[in-house]
């Protein structure tokens, strides 16, 4: 009997001890596992198609040395033109919505100008008034002169006077009003500036407004004097307007470098880089921009779009899918970028899966203490 007590008492002991030993082994599993994925950012199928998330696999190609600057757009010469006052007088703009921007026709009356109440009088009927008086005296010359009751001299001074006043009356005849004389768009477009105010006093040749056709823009750069010696293989641009965040490749605007100045200006240490492109987008002339030249070519260079960085305390971070629901921080080093898509130097490699969009959205995830249920590795 003492026997047996003793054998039973041998069996329990081994087994307690090979339970303990493996729920241990347990523990250190688990354990190793938590320490594994501890990096690690849970961001579920499901809320990736909530934002909208999308991915690009990192495979180096091309891209173009970057000059970053500053620049301006400009309205191409010729499809510009200026309008000015044909009479003195006061401005009546023909509709009150003819204001900056306003849609223009070739023709279209502008402003009317008027100058009856004022002390001198109005030139249009004045010249009118002209044109008959020399109209007159010229036929009553033609018959005077048959007679040889005036001199030939004498008869061309009163014919000089006669033309005179028939080229001033009928230049402005075409444009009389009753409100005034008009004076119309020369070509169809957009009104780019107003000069003057309704009911303000013009004289003749004062500029009244700028017609734009905006159909083909310039882009004018400046770049630093460092960076003369990368102008002569520039050969295009992207640019980012003040006004937007939209950036345009005048590669998809039909653009070309037009010229670049060989020297810089006597109060400047800028050269002027001038480009032209077609305005197929909502581009506004007189803009200032952000401008990204584009010089030589490198090969096998790695890049991500711009969306794709995110900046802490003055790092810069990716974020790569490891998984279907498995994200991670990846710290990079940047290059120089295009305003579209910027150079990594170090921090990814060919194969990478970098988070596009809904990088903000990962970002939180990765801050949140809160993980979400059902997962496991």
């Amino acid at each position: 009997m003492k026997l047996y007590i003793i054998e039973l008492f041998v069996v329990l002991t081994t087994l307690l001890t090979g339970c303990n030993s493996g729920s241990q082994k347990e523990d250190e599993h688990h354990h190793g596992e938590e320490t594994g994925s501890a990096d690690e950012i849970v961001f579920s199928p499901k809320q990736a198609e909530l934002v909208g998330l999308t991915t690009e696999i990192v495979s180096p190609g091309v891209f173009y040395q970057v000059i970053n600057t500053s620049g301006q757009i400009q309205a191409s010469q010729g499809d510009e033109a200026v309008i000015v006052a044909t009479s003195n007088g006061i401005v009546s703009f023909t509709n009150p919505s003819i204001t900056d921007g306003a849609l223009i026709s070739a023709g279209q009356s502008i402003v009317t100008i008027s100058a009856k109440k004022l002390l001198e009088g109005d030139p249009a009927i004045k010249s009118k008034i002209a044109y008959e008086t020399a109209l007159k005296e010229y036929q009553r010359a033609e018959g005077l002169i048959k007679e040889q009751i005036i001199s030939a001299k004498e008869f061309e001074q009163i014919k000089s006077r006669y033309e005179t006043a028939k080229t001033t009356y009928e230049a402005q005849a075409s444009n009389m009003t009753e409100t005034g004389v008009s004076v119309t768009s020369p070509i169809s477009g957009y009104i780019k500036n107003r000069f003057v105010a309704q009911g303000e006093y013009v004289s003749v040749g004062q500029p009244v407004a700028t017609v734009s056709k905006n159909k083909r823009l310039q882009l004018r750069a400046e770049v630093p004097e460092r960076n003369f010696k990368m102008l002569k293989s520039i050969n295009s641009a992207n640019f980012k307007p003040a006004y937007e965040n939209t950036v345009y490749k005048l590669s998809d605007l039909n653009g070309r470098l037009l010229s670049y100045g060989k020297a810089s200006g006597d109060q400047t240490f800028y050269i002027p880089v001038t480009f032209e492109f077609d305005n197929i987008g909502d581009i506004i002339p007189g803009t200032f921009t952000e401008v990204y030249l584009l010089s030589g070519p490198q090969e096998n260079v790695v890049s991500v779009p711009i969306s794709s960085v995110t900046e802490e305390q003055g790092l810069n971070f990716v974020y790569l899918r490891l998984d279907e629901e498995g994200y991670k921080k990846q710290e990079v080093i940047l290059g120089q970028n295009n305003g579209e898509r910027v150079q990594i130097l170090s921090g990814l490699k060919e194969g990478d899966e970098v988070v596009v969009k809904g990088v903000y959205q990962v970002k939180l995830a990765a801050t949140s203490s809160v993980m979400p249920e059902g997962h496991s590795h």
